[in-house]
């Protein structure tokens, strides 16, 4: 039996989504939702299905027919959406950043444990190679206990999106620490588990909108802590971002360059890791719309889960109030201020 999926927000890469889940041959296209007509034409076209001005039409003409719905739109706007897809019996997989608000954050996940459906978060990081390599070897403990780390991601951000909804925080909630920043905060909370402290100094382009920041992160792990420093700057030079790690364990090191990916033991020679997999946009995204198809149907787990995104949610704005206040903020004492179970 054929999967039913809906899309809200079909321009760009919810277009692309929708096309990847095509071919897995499980999956029916039902119908979608989008404020621009011609994302609407366009989607009609292509998907042979209906599409609404109002996504609210959407969900309420096709009641019954959606197992599952992607949504694509501007940050500030999944919270009621994604809120309104799982009341109405769907899954759903929210693209990033989850929500631009602690407090959503956690309801969001409340009501999709209530309503006992999937909420998957729109992360790439998970499905890359590169990153399932270096989170095996963390844990692995092949290069010891992890103490250490320094992440970064940086592009040219700022210039090309001036004009947009992107640069408009009503919308997008914040700047480049919740648009191409969250893939870095997300992989190193992937990675490395709890986030426990922040301290931050963030820059700030116009009033509400960051360009560039710089995090101290206090990670926990069970064989201990972990201090992250973290830089993420729109001030860059490409359009493409340029993103690296390097970890530091006490029996080695282990560093992603964005292209080489190797371990260095004390003492030894380097270590280059190969996977063989393909680890470009693409395969990537056909990799996350796959594990959603899968998990709505029974055959996987959400690699992604809702609790992921609400922990990257509370350290993106645990570190904007870390910056206000000029001090260190617990970001599991915020959560645990908005709600969340502990």
């Amino acid at each position: 039996m054929a999967v039913g999926i809906g899309a809200i927000g079909v321009g760009g890469i919810g277009h692309l989504e929708l096309n990847f889940l095509t071919e897995l041959g499980n999956v029916e296209i039902v119908a979608a939702a989008d404020v621009s007509p011609g994302a609407r034409e366009v989607f009609e076209a292509e998907f042979d299905a209906p599409a609404y001005g109002d996504y609210l039409d959407f969900l309420e003409a096709h009641a019954g027919q959606l197992d599952g719905v992607l949504i694509a739109t501007p940050h500030a706007y999944h919270y009621e959406q994604a809120t309104a897809c799982l009341e109405a019996g769907a899954h759903v997989l929210l693209e990033k950043p989850m929500v631009v608000d602690v407090a959503d954050a956690v309801a969001l996940e409340a009501t999709a444990r209530e309503r006992n459906r999937l909420l998957q978060i729109g992360y790439q990081r998970h499905y890359h190679p590169a990153f399932r390599a270096m989170k095996s070897i963390i844990d692995s403990g092949r290069i010891g206990d992890v103490h250490t780390v320094v992440g970064y991601i940086g592009q040219d951000w700022i210039t090309p999106h001036r004009g947009t909804w992107r640069v408009d925080p009503e919308i997008s909630g914040g700047g480049q620490l919740y648009d191409t920043g969250s893939h870095l905060v997300d992989a190193l909370v992937w990675m490395l588990g709890t986030p426990r402290s922040v301290t931050a100094s963030v820059e700030y382009a116009t009033p509400g909108i960051d360009v560039s920041a710089a995090l101290t992160v206090r990670f926990e792990r069970e064989e201990g802590p972990v201090t992250a420093s973290v830089a993420v700057t729109g001030d860059g030079v490409a359009m493409d971002p340029r993103e690296g790690y390097v970890v530091w364990g006490t029996r080695g090191s282990l560093v992603y360059t964005g292209d080489d990916l190797y371990v260095e033991h004390k003492g030894a020679t380097r270590y280059p890791i190969e996977n063989g997999l393909l680890s470009n946009f693409d395969a990537v995204t056909r990799r996350k719309v796959r594990n959603f198809a899968d998990a709505i149907a029974g055959r996987a787990e959400p690699m992604v889960p809702a609790s992921e995104g609400v922990q990257v949610t509370a350290l993106t704005e645990a570190a904007y109030l870390a910056n206000d206040e000029g001090r260190a903020v617990d970001v599991q004492e915020l959560l645990s201020e908005a709600g969340a179970e502990r």
